[in-house]
């Protein structure tokens, strides 16, 4: 077996299921959907966002689970994510009241506690109007048959 099918075995089995956003522009002073929750409930068990163009004044940064039924509701407490560089990554730790992590073009801890997410959006909310990408990728587990996440 290569190493590159021995090391995407190794990351199905750590990680699950991976799904990759590509870049794309930020939402305006707006929650927008960054990948759609489909067919039942997921584990989300890590989380990657990079900004792949500087950022500009984006305000606070945080991400929100949108479920089709019922209420949106915060997955972490905001960044402060004006003017971020291009390379910085980005994650959540999982734990609902911790801020979103951010590390300029160095290493950000993914050390997810599982998020169960329902059927709806996952969501990243910018405070303020700004210039900048990002793109994301996401490691979940199917909790329900025939649930699955794609990018939106």
């Amino acid at each position: 077996m290569s190493a590159f099918l021995e090391g995407k075995a190794a990351r199905k089995l750590l990680l699950g299921i991976k799904v990759e956003r590509p870049t794309a522009t930020l939402p305006q002073t707006a929650a927008a959907a960054i990948f759609n929750i489909v067919g039942g409930r997921v584990a989300m068990v890590g989380i990657l966002g990079e900004v792949t163009t500087v950022l500009g004044a984006v305000g606070n940064m945080s991400l929100e689970a949108n479920p089709t039924a019922g209420t949106t509701a915060a997955l972490c407490t905001v960044l402060a994510a004006g003017a971020l560089e291009a390379g910085t990554l980005i994650s959540i730790t999982g734990a609902v009241g911790d801020a979103m992590l951010g590390v300029d073009s160095g290493g950000v801890e993914m050390r997810c506690n599982p998020v169960v997410l329902p059927v709806g959006t996952l969501d990243l909310r910018l405070s303020a109007s700004s210039t900048g990408s990002m793109k994301w990728t996401l490691f979940y587990v199917p909790i329900d048959d025939g649930a699955y996440v794609e990018a939106a």
